[in-house]
């Protein structure tokens, strides 16, 4: 169970007092609220204060309330192979249990494994991080044949013309290169 006491008024806080505790009963959650915070890592997630849109069916049974519907978000970041921006939506099932305070669930799961309701509150905002995360590509790319960057010279390999390349010398012929030069430079002499 967690020290903070939830906030009636947190976009993601329902109230499930009309519920009760009648196994079976049901509500529907249907909000479109801003992220309270930013969702993934740097390189690719939901800033805060982009629009979620949640929309969950809430029933009560033995337990305490489970939770389940989808989630739809728009996750922003940038291509990992030639750093375009990424914009993709996502869309994602939640389906998580939340225990009445000192139901039997409490003394047969860890503390950390289940979400807890605070008297008749439930707080979606875990349940909706965790999948939105967990459905973020790892290596999110601007599409899936992205050629990425030029590794000499950092340009896109999509603004390079086709015969784009560059002159490299192995250090370890780097002094045969400066005698094929100094050859180069005799024959170009006039005798």
């Amino acid at each position: 169970m967690t020290d903070t006491a939830l906030d009636p008024a947190a976009p993601l806080v329902v109230d499930t007092a009309e519920l009760g505790r009648s196994a079976g009963a049901t509500m529907r959650v249907e909000r479109e609220v801003a992220a309270p915070e930013a969702f993934g890592p740097d390189v690719f997630r939901v800033p805060e204060s982009s629009p979620l849109s949640v929309d969950v069916t809430l029933t009560s049974v033995s337990e305490g309330v489970l939770a389940d519907g989808d989630v739809e978000a728009t996750a922003e970041g940038e291509c990992a192979r030639c750093l375009a921006p990424v914009e993709d939506t996502l869309r994602v099932r939640v389906q998580e249990l939340y225990a009445y305070e000192g139901s039997v669930t409490e003394e047969t799961t860890d503390a950390d494994e289940i979400l807890r309701l605070q008297g008749d509150l439930l707080d979606l905002e875990p349940a909706v991080r965790d999948a939105l995360v967990l459905a973020m590509p790892v290596t999110p790319l601007c599409r899936p044949d992205c050629p990425g960057l030029c590794a000499e010279c950092g340009v896109p390999w999509d603004e390079l013309p086709d015969d784009h390349r560059h002159e490299t010398v192995d250090p370890r012929w780097a002094a045969l290169e400066k005698l094929r030069s100094v050859d180069a430079e005799s024959d170009d002499r006039p005798e």
